[in-house]
């Protein structure tokens, strides 16, 4: 304090006239056993002013938070609209968020192995990666996927490599998210047709499609064709899920692409609000049905280490969402829910002291469950040296069991309503996300907010700005800029070895050698005029991966007719 007094203890006139302070307050309201709260708050204020401090989204923090500062709107009950408090009214008494791992390198055979293992540590979801030929649409093959293959996921180039990725795990049991955006239509129609091969009944599959380009076009750069193509490919989806696949997540609207190419939470929500409000219009321009297509739409965010803004962020969003799908015509209360899957933060690990990351998953991992999400992947802590082990793998899912059965945190909904700091951050959070939504809408939505550079100028400045504020000092990164020791790093690191490229090339030879030529041929122009008449790519998709065509050639085919986004 720099007044001298402290909040939370008890002063009486004798000592209280001995305190020294920092500012000339004159001290003349005293009583024994305390001061007066009029003097407590006087020196709050007063220290506020002389330090003040901010979240990274710019949102002052007061020192002291009461109820001065009461939260608006109301605090309503969990379950109900705008579902500032959650989804579900018992949230995790009645069920627990999904366990995930994400995980998926080298070949799909290697990756089968490490989805066994974590389903015997009690995950209770898969989420697959894929490397970036597959996520850019190339065959392992081909010129451009040369050093890349397998690396950062896993290979998929045909139906084979899909049926090797889930061998002994059977679909209509399993819920599987898949992180796949340009070339997710095709990773969808593998899937299906690999749940068909087993005899699923597909009105039972379960999972989630990240299949959200916008963002690949904004912050990350995995995207193959221009915007307007791929949105029609994406409604396509959503149109043909919803008849055949009505328990599968069309889309994961995804703002954590976003925060780690830089954002802030504030940007982060009203980024990706943004995109989805662009996403649920290009559906109605369709002709689609809001509340039945609104159900099936989903979010995924990130989890960074300031405990309370990322909360916030959660409550203020859930918020945001209901207020737009109602505001597009929604009637059904379950098509205006947010349904999220959380990751925590990548660009939060440090490859130096790569322990510390333990203790950043545990905070980031507390922030999602105390902000409600519905499925949770924690990163491994070696996580900015490799791929992770399968040690760090198993620890960061135990941190979730431990969170989950150890804490208290799911004990209750929502914990930290009514909490005035807690209530009025989530206010403050969704003021700033809505200024920067209605930028966008005066722009024409997001779309061309994207083509205008708008989104990507304001999240490089976000980003420039946190990295001048580490590089400074003005915030320390435990282990970073602070707290340095100079040791040997001898964490254990994953490799990926390049030969597995031979691999997979040689397992497309061998399939394109025993097809059925000509009717993969046909498979392919089907596409093409598919493509160029309107009509809904994905039966012509799906007749294509089960007649043994690859994953570039059906990629091919489109930019043939649709050209590529530079």
């Amino acid at each position: 304090m720099h007044c001298g007094l402290k909040p939370g203890k008890s002063y009486d006139a004798d000592s209280a006239s001995k305190v020294r302070h920092k500012a000339a307050l004159k001290v003349s309201l005293v009583r024994p056993g305390g001061i007066t709260r009029l003097l407590i708050q006087n020196c709050l204020i007063m220290s506020n002013e002389k330090e003040q401090r901010f979240t990274d989204s710019g949102i002052e923090i007061k020192t002291l938070y009461s109820s001065a500062d009461p939260a608006t709107p109301p605090v309503e009950d969990p379950g109900v609209f705008p579902f500032t408090r959650g989804v579900q009214p018992d949230m995790y008494r009645g069920k627990l968020w999904t366990m995930r791992q994400y995980a998926g390198f080298s070949t799909a055979e290697e990756s089968n192995r490490r989805y066994h293992y974590l389903l015997s540590q009690g995950v209770m979801g898969l989420s697959v990666a894929f490397d970036l030929p597959t996520q850019i649409g190339y065959d392992s093959d081909h010129e451009l996927a040369e050093g890349e293959v397998g690396k950062v996921g896993v290979a998929i180039d045909s139906i084979e490599d899909m049926e090797a990725l889930f061998k002994d795990i059977q679909l209509e049991t399993v819920s599987t998210s898949m992180t796949i955006n340009a070339s997710g239509f095709i990773l969808l129609a593998l899937y299906v047709a690999l749940a068909k091969k087993q005899g699923a009944d597909l009105k039972k599959i379960s999972g989630t499609i990240q299949n959200d380009i916008l963002k690949e076009y904004a912050a990350r750069g995995t995207y193959i064709y221009p915007p307007k193509p791929s949105m029609r490919i994406i409604t396509d989806i959503f149109e043909w899920c919803s008849r055949e696949i009505p328990k599968w997540n069309t889309i994961s609207i995804s703002g954590y692409h976003i925060r780690e190419a830089g954002s802030t939470a504030v940007q982060e929500i009203a980024f990706t609000l943004a995109n989805g409000k662009a996403y649920v219009k290009a559906a109605l321009e369709k002709g689609l049905d809001i509340n039945v297509f609104g159900k099936r739409l989903s979010f995924f965010f990130n989890a960074h280490n300031n405990l309370f803004e990322e909360v916030a962020k959660f409550r203020a969003a859930r918020r945001m969402w209901a207020t737009i799908m109602r505001s597009l015509g929604a009637t059904d209360e379950r098509a205006m829910m947010l349904r999220f899957h959380t990751q925590t933060g990548g660009s939060t690990l440090t490859a130096q002291q790569p322990l510390n990351n333990i203790s950043r998953v545990t905070i980031q991992t507390l922030a999602a469950v105390l902000g409600g999400t519905q499925s949770l992947h924690t990163n491994g802590y070696d996580e900015a040296l490799s791929l992770p082990t399968e040690a760090a793998a198993r620890i960061a899912l135990r941190t979730q069991q431990v969170v989950a059965f150890e804490s208290g945190a799911p004990d209750t909904a929502d914990p930290l309503a009514g909490s005035y700091f807690v209530e009025n951050l989530t206010n403050e959070t969704e003021a700033a996300a809505w200024q920067l939504i209605e930028k966008i809408d005066a722009m024409g939505g997001s779309v061309s907010a994207i083509e205008a550079g708008f989104i990507q100028d304001e999240i490089a400045r976000s980003a420039y700005e946190y990295q001048r504020q580490i590089e400074n000092g003005s915030k320390i990164i435990v282990g970073v800029n602070k707290f340095e020791v100079t040791e040997a790093n001898d964490t254990p690191v994953l490799r990926v070895d390049d030969s597995i490229r031979a691999v997979q090339m040689e397992k497309i030879r061998l399939l394109k050698q025993k097809r059925d030529a000509a009717a993969a041929s046909r498979c392919l122009a089907a596409i093409s005029i598919a493509a160029k008449e309107g009509s809904n790519l994905m039966p012509v998709v799906l007749d294509a991966v089960e007649n043994y065509c690859t994953l570039g050639e059906i990629a091919d085919t489109l930019r043939g007719i649709f050209g590529e986004y530079r």
